[in-house]
């Protein structure tokens, strides 16, 4: 993290903000300096030096943006710019941000607190932001056009509003928004209650991240954002599977992950080993007669999500989103199934003509997180990411719940894999097997047909074409 001095030298703006509302000329008179992350890590909680205390977050393969007050007021600097985004070791993506990453650094104020946020443009087009779920005026709502002017390139703007609820909410633009959100601009943004809350409890680890899609062609480093259905990368805080850290809790931590989804699907998040509770949603903290013990939720677009369980299962947790096909990484969409067809002498003929040609799917798609094909320039291999055992077989949206017994309070480090104890891995069995009861009902019907087909219909599954259906 650091501070760029000659910022607004080189952004040929100094002390030339324009309001979005009437601000004194007391806080105009000198901007905060903006904060830059450029690290994918996930960087420790910010724990707060100034204003009203709060149980900070830790934001998944993210960080908190630093604050200043002034007069009572807390400040902000957002730089909306282009920025390249790690989102996988070896893969790197040419994105738009805020201060250095995308997603942009999460914002956390207390419930009550005056908060004003400046927002540099260094895009080549306009923009705004649009802070999700927030109850403010109506002129701080962020819609270009139609509540304030866009923000032109090079110039900064000023939000001003009180946090009047506790929640967890998103920030976004809502100017070119089909391209500017397809290009990673988002952020979170959590506001802690100001006193103990009935429907809030106090948790020992508190996380949070973003859903976000992307449609980046093999070897490419730039998103497609016309694209509206077929993405093929699935993040978490534009992050894919092996790049996403793992969540590291303490044996018996009361844990609290908040969920937000700005792709263009629903998302049903689903947590190994645990039962928990949906505490919350866009609207705030629900309602303790409605909550139910689940082990998947989901999260549809434009949600929030703030789930709440006890760790107290031992181990490495899997903890990913349901859909199969978003945790894959770079997968194709025109791949046609070769499940069952005989590839026997193919490759060598191929291979004249296209060297180095591999069959593909000829036994399923596992057959591909060992293949050693030569792919294209910055891209994430399928399915990969390799664990104690082996390959996960696993990409996209997909990560770890680590509990351990001796990670200590305030300790986010990955512990390593757990140690299982004797006799509690499941392993191949190597006795006789015999031959299984078999009825003469079995595989019969209640309701026979009285007119059989004369000849025996074989269905062969087909992958789909399209995803216009979900």
């Amino acid at each position: 993290m650091n501070s760029r001095r000659d910022f607004f030298r080189f952004a040929g703006i100094a002390g030339g903000a324009v309001a979005a509302a009437s601000v004194s000329r007391v806080a105009m008179a000198a901007l905060p300096e903006p904060v830059y992350q450029t690290s994918a890590d996930t960087m420790a909680p910010l724990v707060p030096n100034s204003g009203r205390p709060y149980n900070p977050v830790v934001t998944l393969n993210g960080w908190t943006l630093p604050w200043r007050m002034n007069q009572g007021v807390k400040e902000f600097h957002l730089v909306a710019e282009p920025v390249v985004r790690e989102m996988a070791p070896g893969f790197k993506a040419h994105l738009w941000g805020y201060n250095g990453q995308s997603p942009g650094p999460t914002i956390e104020v207390v419930e009550g607190d005056r908060v004003r946020i400046f927002v540099t443009n260094k895009l080549p087009e306009h923009t705004s932001i649009h802070w999700h779920g927030q109850r403010l005026p109506n002129g701080m709502d962020g819609v270009a056009g139609l509540n304030q002017p866009a923000i032109q390139s090079g110039k900064t703007f000023v939000y001003e509003f009180v946090a009047r609820r506790p929640g967890t909410f998103m920030y976004h633009p809502h100017a070119d928004e089909m391209t500017q959100m397809a290009m990673g601009m988002m952020g979170f943004w959590i506001t802690h209650p100001k006193t103990k809350h009935p429907l809030i409890d106090e948790v020992n680890r508190d996380f949070c991240f973003l859903l976000s899609a992307y449609d980046i062609e093999p070897g490419a480093a730039t998103p497609r954002v016309a694209e509206m259905l077929n993405f093929n990368l699935w993040t978490w805080n534009s992050r894919i599977f092996p790049g996403i850290d793992s969540l590291n809790v303490r044996l018996n931590d009361k844990v609290r992950i908040r969920i937000g989804n700005l792709t263009m699907t629903n998302h049903p998040m689903h947590l190994h080993g645990h039962e928990f509770l949906v505490t919350g949603t866009d609207g705030g903290p629900t309602p303790k007669s409605t909550r139910l013990y689940e082990v998947t939720t989901d999260v549809a677009v434009g949600q929030m999500r703030q789930i709440e369980f006890l760790a107290d299962e031992e181990g490495d947790w899997a903890f990913h989103c349901h859909k199969s096909h978003h945790t894959m990484n770079a997968m194709g969409h025109d791949v046609p199934t070769l499940i069952g067809v005989d590839h026997t002498g193919l490759a060598r003929k191929v291979n004249k003509l296209i060297p180095d040609y591999m069959v593909m799917g000829e036994r399923g798609m596992a057959d591909m997180t060992e293949m050693e094909m030569p792919i294209p320039d910055n891209t994430v291999p399928m399915m990969t990411g390799e664990g104690p055992f082996g390959s996960v077989e696993m990409g996209g949206m997909f990560s770890v719940l680590k509990v351990r017994r001796d990670q200590q309070p305030g300790d986010y480090k990955d512990p390593g894999w757990f140690k299982h104890p004797a006799g509690t891995v499941a392993h191949e069995y190597t006795g006789p097997l015999a031959e299984p009861a078999r009825f003469s009902a079995e595989g019969g019907q209640s309701m026979p047909r009285e007119r059989k087909p004369a000849t025996p219909t074989e269905v062969k599954v087909r992958k789909p074409t399209s995803h216009g259906a979900h």
